[in-house]
């Protein structure tokens, strides 16, 4: 997402109200590198904002995704996650604690064309056991076997 008053400004030019609510929300976004759900997002508005409710921020995120402010993701099998950053790039999936990381593959960044068709977006998904997971379960089996 770019900067706050950059995201104003694209949903405002787009005919989008600017309450305090959604200013809210996109503040929490910026710089959000924990790819939250609408309900993660809701949480931690509603602290702030006790009023909110879940619609305003569904429907935001739902603006914001539609204004390409935010990049909506079906990586997780049970929700849907957003991130606010839409360079290119790709995501990580934990399937042991359910984070989700960004990856920077930089070979495959640029690619405008695969095999004659063209590229408009790229989103890959990659599944498995994140690096804390892994010496998690490392400390565990050598503690096992102590």
């Amino acid at each position: 997402m770019r900067s706050v008053t950059d995201c104003l400004n694209n949903l405002k030019s787009k005919g989008f109200k600017l309450t305090l609510q959604r200013l809210a929300v996109i503040e929490h976004l910026e710089g959000n590198q924990k790819h939250p759900s609408a309900a993660d997002l809701y949480a931690e508005v509603k602290k702030k904002y006790p009023m909110i409710s879940f619609a305003t921020v569904y429907n935001t995120l739902k603006i914001l995704n539609e204004a390409q402010e935010i990049k909506q993701l079906t990586i997780g099998f049970d929700k849907v996650n957003f991130d606010p950053n839409t360079k290119p790039h790709d995501h990580f999936f934990c399937r042991e604690c359910g984070r989700i990381i960004d990856i920077f593959p930089e070979k495959r960044m640029g690619v405008k064309e695969i095999d004659g068709h063209r590229i408009n977006e790229c989103q890959v998904y990659y599944y498995g056991i994140c690096s804390e997971c892994m010496k998690a379960k490392k400390k565990k089996k050598e503690k096992t076997h102590t």
